[in-house]
């Protein structure tokens, strides 16, 4: 008799190839057995009606400190995830000298807005060392499988301390000191290595992430010694993908396919379409990915919907956040008696009348810019039309779309969330995204699991790649659920040098598995929760739909419910 069997599925095995009715044993963790007549099981999941894919592979997520105290992982855990991958952006907590650790907390809560106050309450700081700190991810069980990867910016301010801090060009001694912390990362089970060139991520104190301007001889440095430890990933966040056609446009893209070619490395960044060259994505895809020599290869992250900003009365960012009543009221009173003051309609008039504190071209459009700002309802819908901006229908009411905006924030007793597309939405529609996802030098990622925890919640897209592009979509072509399961497991986890494990259904393989009522799978709206380390917000979205959530042979999820099985792993090396 089996551990388990996954009875009478609609199995998508993640290949690509088109769903087939077959069960599935589960022994020891492992799948044992595909097809017709596989036998009884001690316990049994009717599928009926129910798809089974792999579970979802998500490799660009920051659960660098979380990942030290919650085994639940979560959001990710909620959207079938099984395997999550952080130290993205050049960000983490490894290798930290013991008087840095403010800093490096200072740092992601600066790039990646994670509160500084739930990292200091929560991270135990006992480890110093890259190797040290896969040592003490390794030692707690999880309900999840977690690998991580070796952070520029850490390797730079250890090395190289306030110089490296302070974005200063290394030293040829720095150089080799760096290049062995990497390697030794590398060796001791890291996947790969990443650094931000964007000027967007910056520490607290709004000094540019170290490395941000490194130069190529640095970064081909640390490639070099991924190669020479065995071969990883090469992750970068880059302002090339974000409409900056300034700068280091060209000289990026020439580094990524030198360090490609030269030593077999896959390497990887964000491409985004920007609202200021909304057709420049096609230009840097096409010189991104033509064909190099040798087996490497450089690949885009594209996301599965807009990267989008939320804004609401206890997020960190809305139209109002800054008038100086509004300002008053908020550092003097509570959630409950700021709505019940913001809903006086004196106060409401007087906020109106005010001016915003906000300044530069991004915030101007954080206050002003309604022709992008769209209600988020229960039912959100990520895709939203024009005519549903806040901008459209205050005209079509005849309001003011400040007004309109102020209503929407105190709507749900002051728990209203609006929608800002900050990126990939360009146009309205979804259409490049679609396009990006189904390029050969792209795949499915930038969930930022854990991370914009007052400002984005986008650790959902799994369950979103599966409800919106598979089934629920009307602006525009839908993708095949073979096809979407697909980038989500075997494509991240090839990436990601962990095909040969996981990714999959096949006999030999983890039994990392999805069981899931597909005709019902729906997000709900994402709500800010109170349960960081410290009682410090994060926004959340769960979901319904997820009957089974499997991982090592264990339900971990069951009925969108934790069962309390914690299976989970520190992976450690690729496979």
């Amino acid at each position: 008799m089996h551990d388990m069997v996954i009875r009478s599925g609609k199995v998508i095995d993640g290949t690509g190839n088109e769903a087939q009715e077959v069960d599935i044993a589960i022994d020891n963790g492992l799948i044992s057995a595909i097809g017709t007549g596989v036998g009884q099981g001690q316990t049994e999941i009717d599928a009926s009606d129910h798809l089974v894919t792999p579970g979802f592979v998500d490799v660009h997520t920051h659960y660098d400190g979380q990942a030290t105290w919650d085994p639940d992982m979560s959001p990710s855990s909620f959207h079938g995830v099984t395997t999550t991958v952080f130290g993205n952006c050049g960000v983490g907590f490894a290798p930290a000298r013991p008087d840095s650790h403010d800093w490096l907390i200072q740092l992601m809560e600066g790039v990646e807005d994670i509160p500084g106050a739930a990292l200091s309450e929560g991270i135990d700081w006992s480890w110093e060392t890259f190797p040290e700190y896969l040592d003490a991810l390794e030692e707690m069980p999880r309900v999840m499988d977690i690998a991580t990867q070796v952070p520029h910016g850490s390797v730079r301010a250890y090395v190289m301390g306030e110089r490296g801090a302070r974005n200063e060009d290394p030293t040829p001694d720095d150089l080799v000191a760096m290049a062995k912390i990497v390697q030794e990362g590398i060796e001791a089970g890291a996947l790969g290595f990443t650094s931000s060139r964007t000027m967007l991520h910056r520490a607290l104190d709004g000094e540019p992430v170290p490395g941000t301007f490194a130069g190529a001889d640095e970064l081909i440095a640390m490639g070099q010694a991924v190669a020479e430890a065995g071969g990883g990933v090469v992750e970068v966040a880059s302002d090339i993908g974000l409409g900056g056609l300034e700068g280091n446009f060209g000289s990026d893209i020439d580094w990524m396919r030198e360090l490609a070619s030269e030593y077999g490395l896959t390497v990887t960044y964000a491409l985004n379409q920007a609202d200021n060259h909304p057709q420049q994505w096609r230009d840097l895809l096409e010189l991104s990915s033509a064909p190099i020599e040798g087996n490497g290869k450089v690949i885009a992250q594209v996301a599965g919907r807009p990267a989008g900003l939320l804004f609401g009365l206890e997020t960190s960012l809305h139209p109002f956040k800054m008038h100086p009543t509004y300002l008053e009221l908020a550092a003097t009173h509570q959630h409950a008696q700021l709505v019940k003051e913001l809903s006086k309609e004196a106060v409401k008039q007087q906020i109106l009348s005010e001016t915003t504190g906000y300044t530069g071209r991004f915030n101007h459009d954080v206050a002003h810019g309604f022709h992008k700002m769209y209600p988020l309802l229960g039912n959100p819908d990520y895709e939203p039309k024009p005519e549903d901006s806040i901008g459209a229908r205050a005209e079509k009411e005849n309001r003011d779309p400040y007004e309109y905006a102020y209503d929407v924030l105190l709507a749900n007793d002051g728990r209203g969330l609006i929608f800002f597309p900050l990126a990939d939405f360009a146009e309205h529609t979804l259409d490049p995204t679609y396009e990006r996802l189904n390029h050969h030098g792209a795949f499915w990622s930038l969930s930022d699991g854990g991370a914009h925890c007052r400002l984005i919640c986008d650790a959902s897209t799994s369950t979103f790649m599966l409800s919106h592009w598979t089934r629920d979509r009307t602006n525009g072509p839908k993708m095949k659920i073979e096809d979407a399961v697909k980038l989500m497991t075997h494509d991240t986890a090839e990436i990601y040098g962990l095909l040969g494990d996981r990714g999959t259904l096949e006999v030999g393989k983890r039994a990392d598995i999805n069981v899931i009522d597909y005709d019902n799978l729906a997000l709900f709206a994402p709500e800010m929760a109170y349960d960081l380390p410290t009682g410090a917000p994060r926004l959340l979205q769960e979901s319904t739909g997820y009957k089974a959530t499997i991982v090592a042979g264990e339900i971990v999820r069951k009925d969108d419910e934790f069962t309390g099985a914690r299976p989970g792993r520190l992976i450690r090396g690729r496979r």
